[in-house]
């Protein structure tokens, strides 16, 4: 199996290679498409010096003169009309030359062979050691027509230089490879740490430690694993929390169940046995409501919702809520005041009931008999706002902080023995966010608590 090193390794070196690659075709375009024209201009002058000072001085040695041209780092060759070819100088890779090329050299023409040479891939028209490659002029000579070819001895001007830069293309080749292999292993170890840290996850281990001080993307990836990692650490919490909750909202109401049935079959006085039977019908409805919540719970944490586009008439649910806990109300004496004016939402219906129901169902629980509750909904061109208050035990500000949590419920309510799951603002909260709306809690202990609900009339388009 391919490491994360190896592949970065491997694609590195190959990016070094076709890097030289690329650069050495860009520079073969560059010679063939701008210095290859100039190259032969420039020898093609120095042929004609060349010819100039043989034309001018017959009584030179034309064997001496070439012989001392290229000792300074040219080729040369002479072709006399009998066809014959006198070399100077470093000998020709190759040495043919075609009748026609001959023919026109003789007749007077310039060869421009360093410019005719064929265009290939590799940079080989300055390079290629071969007799066509140069540059011919036609010279007379004792009333004879010769040609004469000339070309830079490549190899001799660049000895030196050549080595030199092979070695520093070697060089820096393999210490870029070694370099690769290095900094590849600082950079892909902090990945590798991250592999073994979801692993570490995977297993149930949240405490996961990660260099987060780089500054750099990788730095910004450990930070936010590391915040994952703390968030799946308190929804495992959550979620063992949650069973535990759960587990033990049905099975007290189950047991209380269990129990009362049995006492209702030991005895046949009628008085104890509806009494009785209240206890266990008020348990059955306990847990019909947290079952029910907890189904809604479901729904909304999977998305599983239609599409809130009715137009809900916010003021006839209000009316029926109430008319629904009239009862309780005035059994336990209470005093409730409304001002609830026509009022349309766009949204799902029965979510915006749940809320109304779960937000006055607190509010009923918490305030002690005689107390007060208030209602008023307000109106403004874009949003509506509700806002329910009582005069009820209220809160701390520490349960404040925790009313939105699945499950919570404030120690002064279960000293007073208030029925509840836990669930109801959990719930209020998911909802009205889904209608994109806003809820503000506020509450001072023995004085009271204030839910305030804001809501768009017109649910933004999503994009």
């Amino acid at each position: 199996m391919k490491t994360l090193y190896t592949k970065f390794v491997v694609l590195t070196i190959g990016v070094i290679i076709g890097s030289f690659l690329f650069a050495f075709i860009l520079s073969n375009m560059y010679y063939q498409l701008h210095l290859k024209e100039q190259n032969d201009a420039k020898n093609t002058e120095i042929a004609h010096e060349v010819k100039t000072f043989i034309e001018k001085h017959p009584d030179v040695s034309m064997e001496e003169y070439l012989t001392s041209i290229s000792e300074v780092g040219y080729q040369l060759c002479v072709v006399d009309q009998a066809g014959t070819k006198t070399f100077y100088g470093a000998a020709f890779r190759e040495t043919s030359l075609s009748p026609q090329v001959l023919e026109r050299v003789w007749s007077g023409e310039t060869y421009h062979g360093m410019n005719e040479f064929p265009t290939k891939t590799f940079v080989t028209g300055y390079f290629a050691n071969e007799l066509r490659n140069s540059i011919g002029v036609p010279v007379k000579r004792e009333n004879n027509n010769i040609a004469l070819f000339i070309r830079p001895n490549i190899e001799q001007l660049f000895n030196e230089m050549h080595i030199l830069f092979g070695w520093i293309v070697g060089i820096a080749f393999f210490a870029a490879i070694i370099f690769v292999l290095i900094s590849t292993k600082f950079l892909v170890q902090p990945i590798s740490e991250m592999t073994n840290a979801t692993k570490s996850l995977a297993e149930g281990n949240f405490n996961v430690q990660l260099n987060t001080k780089r500054q750099d993307e990788l730095g910004k990836l450990a930070t936010s694993f590391q915040h994952m990692a703390r968030q799946l650490e308190q929804s495992d919490d959550m979620k063992k929390a949650f069973i535990s909750n759960v587990s033990h909202d049905i099975q007290s109401p189950l047991s209380t169940i269990k129990n009362y049935l049995e006492l209702t079959a030991q005895t046949e006085i009628k008085e104890e046995q509806s009494e009785y039977s209240a206890i266990i019908h008020s348990e059955v409805s306990r847990l019909s409501t947290l079952t029910r919540q907890l189904l809604l719970l479901a729904s909304l944490d999977q998305h599983d919702f239609p599409a809130m586009t009715a137009q809900v008439d916010i003021a006839a649910q209000w009316k029926e809520v109430i008319r629904n806990y009239q009862w309780i109300l005035q059994e336990k004496e209470l005093s409730l005041d409304y001002s609830i004016p026509n009022a349309i939402l766009q949204g799902d219906a029965s979510m915006l009931y749940a809320v109304w129901d779960n937000v006055l169902t607190n509010a009923i629980k918490y305030t002690p008999p005689h107390g007060r509750i208030d209602i008023t909904v307000e109106k403004t061109e874009d949003s509506v706002g509700v806002t329910v208050k009582d005069d009820g035990i209220g809160m701390t500000p520490a349960e404040l902080e925790r009313i939105f949590e699945r499950f919570y419920r404030a120690d002064s309510a279960r000293g007073r023995n208030v029925e509840g799951t836990g669930l109801g603002l959990s719930i209020v909260q998911q909802i009205i966010e889904l209608h994109k709306g806003t809820i503000d809690v506020t509450s001072i202990q023995k004085e009271g608590t204030t839910v305030k609900m804001t809501f768009p009339t017109v649910l933004p388009t999503s994009t």
